[in-house]
Parts: structure tokens; sequence; C-alpha cells
């Protein structure tokens, strides 16, 4: 998806214009992929724009770099103010995503990244649904991948880390290319995980089921959690439990959970059509939901809006 240049990007503590926001050739991270990142968005309100749940994902941004062993130099407050300040300079009242970034600098070259530079960078963008419009009213293809998500013991898959995402693009451009949009990759004893950035909910007899982060390598979600207490909200049962593809394939609804995805709906996997090959009720109210959260338009949950100001 392309993206639409802005004004400044943040970098290591100074607003410096989009086009000089470079690094060298020589960037640690650009060689071995060390390094943590976060995908954030913002939404318009009547208030005015606010970051949805900003402070839990600057959380996880230090979570990750502390599995990766990377001191982050600066605080986590300063990373927040500076996430809001890169949303107020660009103007971005109509909403935006934010990725800050976390990489190993010019100055050394190796496997040991010790003695590198840790640099820290935030930029934002205009960023449509990730899935596409279609996808987010009508359902999403999915295919099982023949790449196996990173076992836990292999790569720390509960960070949000660089170089790991190579395993999602390898396993989401085997989909685009078999004509599906999205990947679901498996663990390597066969059990569901993630798709190549989203959690995933099965839906069967009323019960919300998603597959247990740390026993099957997916990364802990923040709008999969966001989904959880909005669906608790609604008297719906959520279980956290192990689950192979034929369950996809059985399930009354599946749909998936992202930051860049929000909830996006499911309507086939491996050409298998999940229930009636639409959005079912509990996905469709979920979603309206969770919208309807991410704008403050409901009382509930005010306190995940971070406005800008």
């Amino acid at each position: 998806m392309p993206i639409t240049p802005t004004h400044k990007i943040w970098m290591d503590g100074t607003l410096v214009d989009w086009d000089d926001a470079k690094v060298h050739i020589l960037t640690h991270t650009l060689h071995y992929g060390s390094g943590a990142f976060e995908g954030i968005r913002a939404y318009p309100t009547a208030q005015g724009v606010a970051i949805f749940r900003l402070g839990d994902h600057i959380r996880r941004l230090f979570a990750s770099a502390h599995v990766l062993m990377i001191d982050i130099p600066f605080t986590p407050e300063e990373i927040v103010n500076a996430c809001c300040d890169v949303v107020r300079v660009n103007g971005m009242s109509d909403g935006c995503y934010v990725r800050p970034l976390v990489y190993l600098g010019y100055g050394e070259m190796g496997l040991n990244p010790i003695p590198s530079p840790v640099n820290v960078s935030i930029a934002t963008w205009p960023w449509a649904t990730y899935l596409g419009e279609e996808g987010l009213a009508n359902g999403v293809s999915l295919k099982i991948s023949s790449w196996r998500r990173h076992d836990p013991n292999a790569m720390p898959t509960a960070a949000k880390g660089v170089g790991m995402y190579v395993n999602s693009s390898l396993a989401k451009v085997e989909a685009l290319k078999g004509g599906y949009d999205e990947a679901v990759l498996l663990t390597s004893d066969g059990r569901v995980s993630e798709c190549t950035g989203e959690n995933i909910f099965v839906v069967r007899d009323g019960v919300l089921r998603t597959p247990p982060t740390s026993d099957a390598g997916a990364l802990e979600g923040i709008t999969q959690d966001t989904v959880e207490v909005l669906a608790h909200d609604m008297g719906l049962e959520v279980r956290h439990e192990a689950m192979v593809r034929s369950d996809l394939y059985l399930a009354d609804e599946v749909f998936l959970t992202g930051t860049a995805a929000e909830l996006t709906p499911v309507r086939s996997v491996d050409d298998r059509t999940v229930g009636a090959g639409k959005p079912g009720p509990i996905t469709t109210e979920l979603q309206r939901a969770y919208f309807a959260t991410v704008h403050g338009e409901v009382d509930t949950h005010k306190d995940w809006l971070h406005f800008v100001g």
C-alpha cells in the first residue's frame, strides 16, 4: 500500500523534513534485522484526534526492546509525547497511522549488536484499511501458508521485532500470488498461530476462540485484547485455546484483528466458505463496537483514547 508523505518525522528527538529522514547504508539493522517497532492508529473523534491505546503500544515497544536486549535511550513518556508531536505537527486531524521504530544505527558491523548506537524514529502518514474496504465490509480470503510460524525458542515471538517479519512477508507473498488476501501461519506441529500481521478469532456456537499467544507463537495483540474486552462487555465467552486448520474450516465465523487490519471478517479459508460466506452477526456487532470505541462515540473505555491536543 503506497505511503503518502507527510511533513515531518521525529528522529532521536528532532523533527526533520520527510525527505531528510535518512540512515546510512551500513546501519546495523538494515544488515542484521535487530530492532523493534509498533503500529499505532490515531482516529478523529468529536473531541479531536486521539491515538488509540498509545500507552499500551509504547509499553509493548519497550517490552520488545527488552526481549531483544536493546536499551531505548528515551523514556516511555518521551516516546508517547513524541508520537503526539508528530501527529500534531503533520496536521493529522483526520486520523493516521503512527510507526515508532527502534533500530541499531551506523558505527558497528558484525553479528555482535551490543556496541551499535540505538536510534529511534517516529513517522506518521494517512493509511486506509490494510486489507481493503471490500475486505472490511464483506470479508477476506485466507490461505494456510506452507511457511511455519517461528518457534518461540528459535525466535522471541513475544517481541515485535523487525527482522522477524521476513517470516510474515514470505507467507504474505505466497498468499497474494495464489490469489488470496492473507495467509495463516501454523506452528511447527501444525496448530494455528496467527496471520502475517493479525491475530485470528474463531466463532463457533456463540463462543470466541483465539490461539494462546505464548504456546502458539503469536504476538499478544493490542487490538486482540480490545476485542476481547468488547466481547466480554457483550456477554460473550472468549477462550484462548489451541486450534488446528479444520477449526477454521468448520467455524461459524472467523475474523482477524490488528492495528492495521482493525477488525476484518473472513469469508473463506483454503477455498472453504466460512459460515454463510459473509460477515456473521457476532463479527458484525464486534466490528461496530470497535469502530464506535476508537472514534470515541461511546462512553465506555474512554481511557483508551490519548488525545493529541
